[in-house]
């Protein structure tokens, strides 16, 4: 199972942290992969509604990062650059770069679908390979 921090929450949601290049650093320090939201605007920048935090691509490499594009520029740079990412806003599923499935809340799981806040649904989780939710320390401990 992978389990994926969602903006950097690893317990429950915290928008004064979420996408906050520290608590993404925190995350994957503690063992956990994190989504983020990504803007490329003549730089790269974090931050879900708007570009927040300015990065740069060596922060972008960091193992264990799912990039979620937000805007079309980031997501043609980020296959430049061979990083784990995707694009979506409200699809069933959309494909990873790494192959994955991310899966919206609510849809049908395959073996290789990331369940996207599996906290709103409670879906059977046995047959996906992995979640990305608000609450990683919290499923990571009842999901063996």
């Amino acid at each position: 199972m992978i389990y994926i921090s969602h903006r950097g929450n690893l317990n429950g949601p915290d928008p004064s942290m979420e996408n906050n290049p520290e608590q993404i650093i925190k995350c994957i320090k503690e063992g956990f992969d994190v989504e983020i939201d990504v803007w490329f605007l003549e730089g790269w920048y974090l931050g879900h509604d708007e570009p927040q935090y300015k990065v740069d691509m060596e922060f972008l490499n960091t193992k264990g990062l799912w990039c979620h594009a937000k805007n079309i520029e980031a997501l043609l740079q980020l296959r430049n650059y061979n990083i784990n990412c995707f694009w979506h806003q409200e699809d069933d599923v959309t494909l990873t770069s790494s192959g994955f499935l991310w899966t919206f809340p609510g849809k049908k799981l395959t073996e290789m679908s990331i369940c996207v806040m599996p906290e709103i649904h409670r879906p059977d989780l046995s047959s996906c390979a992995g979640i990305c939710t608000d609450y990683p320390i919290k499923y990571s401990k009842e999901i063996k």
